[in-house]
């Protein structure tokens, strides 16, 4: 697990504009880890993590297009059930926020990369960093999560 910046990218809603910086970045040899598109009526906002943030900095401003970075965490992931929600409960039940998250597609070695763009991210990863050790699921025994109900709106008369 570690830091990443995330880029963040604002397209037009056009055919084409998504092609055009994928086809950049992998002409410069820039690997993406994973990515998620979000649309709206007049544009799309395309969130990766690539291997070589500097020089996708470069393929964009080469390309006048317009771009963000944000801290995020890249989180490892076995690529089985239940996973990604381990990592959920392991910062919910730590009181830390995500924000939003996306996965990477399986790889070969049975890995996934999951981005999390959470509150507090120093905190997350010394939350994450102790799972392996089972000491953080040993304090989710202990205190237990609050009722998912509590979670909903209240409803209206």
């Amino acid at each position: 697990m570690q830091t990443s910046k995330q880029i963040s990218v604002f397209l037009e809603n056009k055919p084409g504009r998504l092609a055009n910086v994928l086809l950049a970045l992998g002409r410069e040899k820039v690997n993406i880890v994973a990515l998620t598109i979000m649309d709206s009526h007049e544009h799309n906002v395309l969130r990766f993590a690539v291997d070589d943030v500097d020089k996708a900095r470069q393929v964009l401003k080469g390309l006048s297009t317009p771009f963000a970075e944000t801290e995020v965490l890249l989180v490892e992931l076995r690529n089985q059930p239940g996973e990604l929600a381990h990592v959920c409960e392991l910062l919910g039940a730590e009181h830390i926020n995500i924000e939003y998250a996306y996965c990477s597609s399986g790889s070969r070695n049975g890995k996934t990369f999951g981005i999390f763009k959470v509150t507090n991210a120093s905190k997350a990863m010394k939350v994450l960093g102790e799972a392996p050790n089972n000491m953080t699921r040993r304090r989710l025994l202990q205190r237990a999560l609050r009722n998912p109900q509590s979670y909903q709106p209240p409803s209206r008369p």
